[in-house]
Formats: C-alpha cells, sequence, structure tokens
C-alpha cells in the first residue's frame, strides 16, 4: 500500500542553504541593474544608448574577405534572406546578420556551452560552470571539429565565425547589445572573438536537453525509498500499442538481412554505416550499459512496469545510490536549460500529409517542437540563397536555425522539406561507481580515473580551480560537482561487497554525445539534398540528438527516418534505472547500424505522423530504443484529425494543417469528466463548478471555465492519488508532508510521523500531468479500490479509501483552490487567467529590479492549450497551472508552391529589447495565425521591407 501522508502548509526544507545557488544567481547583475537605478537610469539608459545595438538594414556595409556583394533583403518582421554567389560568402554574412540581431544570446551561450558563465556574471554560476566543465562539450566539440568533420563543413564554420567576428570589430559592449551596457557597471568583461569550435557546442547544448530518459531513470531510483516494485510498476505502465499507433506501421526489422525494411520503398543510403552492433569483450571504449534489479547494486524487485528494472533499493549500494540521485536532481535542477526544460516535458508534433488527401495534390509537411519559452526565442528564421545553385553556391534554403549556428536546422530547399520531433530513444546511461582512492572498481581490479584540472574564471572574484575525474572509458563523474553528493560517497557503508573502498561511491554518465560526431556535417547536407537517399545520406550523420525526421519532396513522396547513435544492450538490460559500474555485463555491447534504424517511405494510408510516441511497434523490432517513450496522446490525437477530414474523400489545406497543431483537446477529459458528473457532490458550492462541465466540449480554449475548473480537479486527484506518497526528491520544493517513517509495515499514529518537504523546482517536480500520468489513470480507472484511490484526512477534508472519493475530494479542493486564485463568481472564470506565459530574458530578465524586468520581459499572455494536447501548451501540475514549454515554433510547408507555406516564430527576430521585432509575432503566435513565408526571389522581393549591401 502507497505510504500514509497527511498534508501540512507553510514551512520550507530545513536545508535552507541548499538551494542559496539558485536564490542568488546572478547576483552581481542585481548589483549592477540597482548601481544603474541609482545614477538616473533615465540619463543613462537614453534613446541613443539604447538604439547604439540596432542593426543596420539599409544601405551598405563592407564586410573583409566577401568574394563578391551580398544582399540582405529584410521583411516587415525583420527576417532576413540572404543572397550570396559562393558558398563561404553566405555562410560569412549569415554569421554578420545573426550577430547584428542576436550577438548577446549567441554570447551567453557559448558561455554556458564551455562551462565559462562566471565570466560574465560572477560568483553565482560557479556550480553551473562546474557540472559543464565536467562535461566537457567545448572539449568535444573541439575533438569533433579536428577530427570528425569534413573539410567543406569545416570551410563553413570558419566563414561564419569571421562573420561574425566582421560584426564585432571595432564595437564596444554597448554597440553590441544593451545588456552589455548594463554589465560594464561592475565588470570589465568584452566579448571575445567567435571561433567555428563554438558553433559545434551549440549541438552538445541542444543534445543535453533532449537527451532522453536520464530523468526518469533518476526518478525510478528515488521512488524505491518509499514505493515497492509494483507501485513503481504503477506509475510506468507499458506503452498502449493497440490504442496509440507507432510511428512506423508499415515496416518492420528483417532478421535474415540485419536491416530494417519499409513496405513500399527502400530507399538505401550510401556509405558504409557507421557503429556496430553485436558482443563486445568487456573492455571496449563503448562503455557501461544498464542493470536491472538483483544483487548487484541496485536493489531487489520484480520491476519497475515496462522497464522490468529495480525494485525497492536494498543494501549499501542501494542506500548510496539514493543519496547521490537525489543530489544529483538537485544540481540538475540548478543547471541552465539550452533549448528544452532540463529534459523533461520535451516534445514536439511532425506530421506529412501525402498529395492524394491534400488540395494541391503535393504533400503538406507541418512541425512544432516544444521546447522552454525564452526571450528571445531559441529559433531564427533565415533564408539562405545561391544567386545561381552550382558547385561554387550549392544551397538554396530556408526554415529555421539557431543564433550562434551556419545552415539550416529544420525548413526546406527548392526540392525537400523536412521537420523533426525528438526521439525519445535512451542514449545515456548512470552508474554507481564503487571508488577508492585515484580508482574505481572493475571487475575485481582497480582502474585509475583519467583527471584533469579545470580553472574557472569569476568575475569580480577569485577563480577557482576542480578537477574532473572519468573512467578509463570517457564517463565523468556527475557526482563530484556538488558537496553533499561527496559527503554522501564517503559516508556510504561498506561492507564485503566494497572491501576497503573507504571512499565510498560515485555517480558516473555514459553518453552518445560524450563521443565527437558529425551532427554539424548532417545539417549542410540535408540543406542542400535533393531526394530521399539524399535526405537518408544526411541523416546518417545525424548522431546526436536522435530525432525523429519527417520528410516530404516536390515529386510528391513522404517518409520518415530514425537517426542517431543508439546504443545496444546485453539480454535483459533495457537502460531503464542505474546500473553497477563494476559489473562488465551492464556494459553497452555496441550501436545500431544505420541499416538497422526504423524508417517508413511513400506508405499506403498515406500520412506519417510522429509526437514522440513509440517509434516501432515491439514484435516488429528486436532492439530496445527505449523503455520511455511519450504514450502517444498526441499522435493518436493529430492521427484521429487527419482521418476525420480525409473520411468520405475529404481534402486537407495548409489552413486545416494550422488548425490541427491549434488543437486543444484534453484527452484525459474525455476520460474523466463522465464520471465526475455522476458523482454526488453536497456542497452547493462545488455543484456549481461541477455543471461547468456539463455538455462541455472538453476544449481547452483560453476563455473556458469549464477548462479551468477541470484541470484544476485534474491537479488535485494527482496530488492526492500520488503526488503525497512520492519521496521528497520528487515533490515540490516547500511543499511539505508529515509521511510514514520508511521502514514501517502498518499504521502509524500521528506522534510517529515524519516531516518531509519537497525538493524539487516546481517545473520539474512529480506527477508532472503529461500523458504518462494519463496512463497512469486510464489504468487504475477500473481498479477504484485501488490504494492510490486513498488519501488521509486533512483539516476539513474527509479521507478518501476509493476512486469516487478521492475524485469527490480532488473537486472540492478545486472548488476552493480556484475561488481563491480567480474569485467566488465562476462567471469570471477562464482557463487563460491560470494558464499564463511571461517571457523572460534569460539573464537580465529573470533576476533584478522590477524596472529592468519590465524593459527586458514580455508577458502575460493568456493562453489555450494545455498538457498533452497538440496545442501543447505544457504546465506542470505539480508545480502549478502556469506555461512552462510551448510550440516554439510552428510551420506548414506546401510542397506544391512553397512560397504558399506558412510560418511563425515564438518571439521575433531581435533579441533587441526596444526593436520593433522583440516579439512582434508573439501575438499572432498566440492566436494561432501564421505569416506567409516567401522562398522564391520574386516572392522575397515583394515582402522585402529593407535592403541591406555587405560589400567586399
Amino acid at each position: 500500500m502507497p505510504p500514509n501522508t497527511t498534508a501540512t502548509t507553510g514551512d520550507k526544507p530545513g536545508k535552507s542553504g541548499r538551494k542559496k545557488g539558485r536564490k542568488a544567481r546572478l547576483i552581481v547583475l542585481v548589483l549592477v541593474l540597482a548601481l544603474v537605478g541609482g545614477i538616473a537610469f533615465g540619463a543613462y539608459w537614453s534613446i541613443s544608448t539604447v538604439r547604439a545595438s540596432f542593426p543596420q538594414t539599409k544601405g551598405s556595409i563592407t564586410l573583409p574577405g566577401l568574394s563578391g556583394p551580398v544582399d540582405v533583403k529584410r521583411d516587415g518582421y525583420g527576417i532576413p534572406q540572404i543572397y550570396a554567389s559562393s558558398d563561404e560568402d553566405l555562410f560569412k554574412a549569415q554569421g554578420y546578420v545573426q550577430a547584428q540581431d542576436r550577438f548577446y544570446e549567441m554570447d551567453v551561450r557559448r558561455h554556458m556551452t564551455s562551462g565559462r558563465l562566471s565570466e560574465m556574471f560572477g560568483k553565482s554560476q560557479v556550480k553551473n560552470d562546474e557540472f559543464l566543465r565536467t562535461l566537457g562539450w567545448d572539449r568535444i566539440a573541439q575533438r569533433e571539429y579536428d577530427s570528425e568533420l569534413s573539410a567543406a563543413t569545416k570551410k563553413y564554420l570558419q566563414a561564419y565565425a569571421e562573420g561574425v567576428n566582421a560584426y564585432l570589430e571595432g564595437k564596444d559592449g554597448k554597440d553590441i547589445s544593451l545588456e552589455y551596457a548594463a554589465l560594464g557597471f561592475t565588470n570589465d568583461y568584452k566579448p571575445s572573438k567567435w571561433t567555428p569550435v563554438d558553433s559545434v557546442s551549440w549541438l552538445k547544448a541542444m543534445a543535453w536537453d533532449l537527451r532522453g530518459n536520464m530523468q526518469d531513470e533518476i526518478d525510478r531510483a528515488l521512488m524505491t525509498s518509499r514505493l515497492g516494485p509494483q507501485q513503481i510498476a504503477d506509475l510506468y505502465p507499458q506503452y498502449p500499442y493497440s490504442r496509440n499507433r507507432a510511428i512506423v506501421q508499415e515496416g518492420q526489422y528483417d532478421e535474415l538481412t540485419g536491416a530494417f525494411t519499409s513496405k513500399n520503398g527502400s530507399g538505401s543510403s550510401d556509405g558504409t554505416s557507421t557503429g556496430g552492433s553485436g558482443s563486445s569483450d568487456g573492455t571496449s571504449s563503448d562503455g557501461s550499459g544498464d542493470g536491472t534489479g538483483s544483487g548487484d547494486g541496485t536493489g531487489s524487485g520484480d520491476g519497475t512496469g515496462s522497464s522490468g528494472g529495480t525494485g525497492s533499493s536494498s543494501g549499501t549500494e542501494g542506500s548510496a545510490l539514493q543519496g547521490q540521485l537525489s543530489g544529483l536532481s538537485d544540481v540538475l535542477d540548478d543547471l541552465p536549460t539550452a533549448v528544452g526544460v532540463n529534459g523533461n516535458g520535451i516534445g514536439s508534433n511532425s506530421w506529412v500529409v501525402s498529395g492524394k488527401y491534400t488540395i494541391t495534390g503535393k504533400p503538406l509537411l507541418a512541425n512544432d517542437p516544444h521546447l522552454s519559452a525564452s526571450l528571445p526565442s531559441v529559433w531564427y528564421q533565415m533564408g539562405l540563397h545561391c544567386r545561381t545553385v552550382s558547385s561554387k553556391c550549392q544551397y538554396d534554403v530556408t526554415g529555421y536555425t539557431f543564433a550562434g549556428m551556419p545552415g539550416v536546422v529544420i525548413g526546406h530547399n527548392q526540392d525537400i522539406a523536412w521537420g523533426m520531433t525528438n526521439s525519445g530513444v535512451d542514449v545515456t546511461d548512470l552508474y554507481l561507481e564503487k571508488v577508492t582512492g585515484d580508482g574505481y572498481l572493475y571487475e575485481g581490479k582497480v582502474r585509475p580515473f583519467v583527471t584533469r584540472e579545470e580553472t574557472i574564471k569569476v568575475a569580480g572574484g577569485t577563480a577557482k580551480k576542480i578537477v574532473v575525474r572519468q573512467t578509463a572509458d570517457g564517463m565523468p563523474l556527475l557526482s563530484d560537482r556538488d558537496d553533499e553528493l561527496v559527503k554522501v560517497g564517503k559516508k556510504a557503508t561498506v561492507d564485503t561487497l566494497a572491501p576497503d573502498r573507504a571512499d565510498g561511491y560515485a555517480v558516473a554518465l555514459k553518453w552518445t554525445a560524450l563521443e565527437p560526431g558529425t551532427t554539424m556535417d548532417a545539417v549542410f547536407a540535408m540543406d542542400r539534398a535533393k531526394d530521399w537517399d539524399g535526405f537518408r545520406a544526411a541523416a546518417k550523420k545525424f548522431d546526436v540528438p536522435s530525432q525523429n525526421l519527417v520528410y516530404a519532396d516536390t515529386d510528391g513522396h513522404i517518409g520518415y527516418q530514425l537517426p542517431g547513435k543508439i546504443p545496444t544492450r546485453a539480454k535483459g538490460v533495457d537502460g531503464s534505472v542505474p546500473a553497477p559500474g563494476w559489473k562488465s555485463k551492464y556494459r553497452w555491447t555496441g550501436f545500431l547500424k544505420f541499416d538497422e534504424l526504423p524508417y517508413e517511405y511513400d506508405p499506403s494510408r498515406g500520412y506519417i505522423v510522429t509526437a514522440n510516441q513509440a517509434v516501432v511497434d515491439e514484435d516488429k523490432y528486436p532492439y530496445t530504443l527505449t523503455t520511455d517513450w511519450g504514450y502517444g496522446t498526441r499522435s493518436q490525437r493529430i492521427t484521429d484529425l487527419i482521418k476525420s477530414k480525409i473520411k468520405g474523400g475529404g481534402k486537407i489545406s495548409t489552413d486545416d494543417m494550422r488548425q490541427m497543431q491549434m488543437d486543444n483537446d484534453s484527452e484525459i477529459a474525455k476520460l474523466l469528466v463522465p464520471v465526475l458528473l455522476k458523482i454526488n457532490v453536497d456542497d452547493p458550492d462545488v455543484r456549481e463548478a461541477q455543471k461547468l462541465l456539463q455538455g462541455w466540449g472538453f476544449t481547452q480554449d483560453a476563455d473556458s471555465a469549464a477548462a479551468a475548473y477541470f484541470n484544476a480537479v485534474w491537479r488535485n486527484i494527482l496530488k492526492l492519488a500520488f503526488g503525497n506518497k512520492l519521496p521528497k526528491e520528487l515533490r515540490v520544493e516547500g511543499q511539505c508532508l508529515w509521511v510514514d517513517p520508511v521502514n514501517s509495515t502498518g499504521p502509524v499514529d500521528r506522534a510517529q510521523k515524519v516531516r518531509e518537504c519537497g525538493r524539487r523546482a516546481a517545473d520539474q517536480a512529480q506527477p508532472d500531468g503529461g500523458d504518462r500520468w494519463f496512463q497512469v489513470v486510464r489504468t487504475l480507472m477500473d481498479k477504484p479500490d485501488s490504494d492510490w484511490w486513498t488519501t488521509p484526512k486533512s483539516g476539513t477534508r474527509d479521507a478518501a479509501t476509493n476512486r469516487d472519493e478521492l475524485f469527490e475530494r480532488a473537486m472540492v479542493d478545486a472548488r476552493w483552490e480556484l475561488t481563491a486564485k480567480l474569485g467566488k463568481d465562476i462567471d469570471t472564470w477562464s482557463w487563460g487567467r491560470l494558464h499564463r506565459l511571461f517571457l523572460k530574458n534569460q539573464t537580465l530578465g529573470t533576476s533584478g529590479p522590477s524596472f529592468v524586468r519590465r524593459v527586458l520581459n514580455r508577458g502575460p499572455w493568456k493562453l489555450g492549450g494545455g498538457e498533452a494536447a497538440v496545442d501543447a501548451t505544457g504546465w506542470n501540475a505539480a508545480g502549478g497551472y502556469g506555461v512552462v514549454w510551448v510550440p516554439s515554433m510552428r510551420m506548414v510547408v506546401n510542397l506544391d508552391d512553397l512560397d504558399k507555406s506558412k510560418w511563425i516564430n515564438l518571439t521575433g527576430a531581435s533579441g533587441h529589447a526596444f526593436s520593433a521585432h522583440y516579439t512582434d509575432q508573439t501575438g499572432k503566435w498566440a492566436d494561432g495565425e501564421l505569416l506567409d513565408w516567401s522562398f522564391g526571389e520574386k516572392a522575397v522581393d515583394e515582402s522585402t521591407r529593407d535592403t541591406l549591401v555587405l560589400k567586399p
């Protein structure tokens, strides 16, 4: 039975110092801004100072090193289209133009990827830098640049860097961005030159935020402190293959050929496959794998749902792992995000419909990646056009890229279009290592650590030196980066399993992105691909992060490819839980060959949908890609919308695709509302709220009172049934409960209960309310007397002993929660009043005096949509109703007439706070509108408002 808990309110956790890093973050900037406020803000921050950093968008500028003139044409939203006559000129101009609009953002990003935030922001960032230096993204990027990338890619990266540096030449900080003027009060920081490795490093940050199931791996292990094997299995149910279809439906793995085959087309790729499957001898550099239960250190038990992994922890390793992973979660909470939400809640939608079901007779392709809301948006829209496509100048491509990186990441060229969603495949494993002195135990022998010293420079402070330790096969010790983790490791009880290991235990990370790769090559190859074979050849180089790639071309073909460097593991090892690092059987056995990876080409059903669901049915594929797919709620809804539109011969238009992107139906409401309406509620005020659900169409519009009430009920169901029964490491920081002692076996009176306070950031806590929790509740609905549906009395609220009593309690709690938040009059309630989006500058806008936040930040916007809806404006049910991730952009590509394609960005082209293009797309984005997307030269000329000529 889940541990009995009683809620209390008010107090913060006893470990008041644990989150000082978060509360003190950017303290130097607070002082800066206070100084600014104290010396006549209006006088210093004059209009001329603010405008000094605005880009020149008309006339001409000399850009040394060009082989010929380059035209930069901007439309009414400031989106640039660049025209050049050579590849080098094109990417040099791209660097110059992106620096014009976004250099401060680029500079902060490169300091994050290289673990040098303290150089800009002072001692508050030292802990983050220590962790980032341990991962060593910039070191791996340097190796990638030196040894893995093609000569052409290096040439493009160098040209891009030259363009950025040409923009920086001769400029003071205040001439580059308003933020640098603020930094100048207490910091003599000046931007350094851009390097090609700065661009490559960004791919590592992107891969980190899209790394797959590492957080689930941590959470499952932490759950073992309070939950048994079956309880954890309840919270990680099997993927519902029969209800929510996998991406690939018309292909399967061929055991005879050792390759995946598509039913309606093969599309072989060129070149030799990288990696290789098959077993290793236990000493290869492929590292170690993952473990399941039993006596090797991760506890005993009969499995955690689909993972078949660990049960409740026991013994030396179990207690050591608990402490280490708890501390690691704290470190991850504080780490800045690059594009996602620290690995949680990341999703995306992308789908393609073939011409037989479209009005135009050619494919339509839609994409909207779900990422953290940031200001400026993580995406940068632009076009890169060779005046004449030839061997000298090979690109005619447009779409979305990242400021700081050449090329286009998602978009289309003159022949093909492509979109991406996160595949979620398991490419990370955590290991508990037995540590002694300068080494670690492996198969009964002590191996020495590989170490390096890193010096962290601190603005306004003293530099700090750290030692980074990693295993012989390249796994860094994450646990070294938190003082508490080090203490826990040293204090771990020593027994016969670890003789003389007085230094205790550590946690190490195995991750595919910690090896050099070729993703940057893939970006350029995709940008110039002309057909399916060229697209697959590019996808072969896209090693990290593994993404679901959807495809369409102007000849009418559609397709899907799973790329990526994906590890294989020994039989019985699935990567779902941390593993004992001292056993060779948990090592990775190799990597899947590209020809083994699932794909689909021109399926007979006429469409392909990817929205983070399972890639392929288990019975069609012999390898475990992950145990932690998204559960398919969005993908199945998109599929149903497509099927309903084409039923009876209907055809789909570009605007139909847009409307599908804005679909905000709540699938969990469809399951729960019929049950909620049958519950007899005594309180007339609660009955009044209950009536909102009568006749509600389950749509989560911003002005919907029913959506507000239902989501509040849903949040309270999750809290009562699950949240209050989870260990403190997963609950919201500061939310305190009286709980039964961990080892109690029967009823415990109040005097014996232990007070525990949550430790996790509000946007990272559990239960988050995503579609895993949809599946958890769906599975338990037919078990109305399950122990999960029990909750003790709290204050005036009655105890619940079954499902309907708990639902009634949730309805009551939700009524009074919304009364406090929105007022007693339900006629004034709306989902948008609860579900608001704030856009914050990621440095100055997150701390400091209110007047500075008003200058740099924007919002709120009242949004519709919700968790696991197609319009996935995500919120964390454990932490509140505010929007924490969003469709970061939306696009619909029309392969019949590319100039009739549509797009929108979350914010705008500019990173300058007072620019007209800072957030000029946000209002339309919030309303579900799309902008015209010019591609052909005639269409671009018609939409051009400003033209800048870059001259040699």
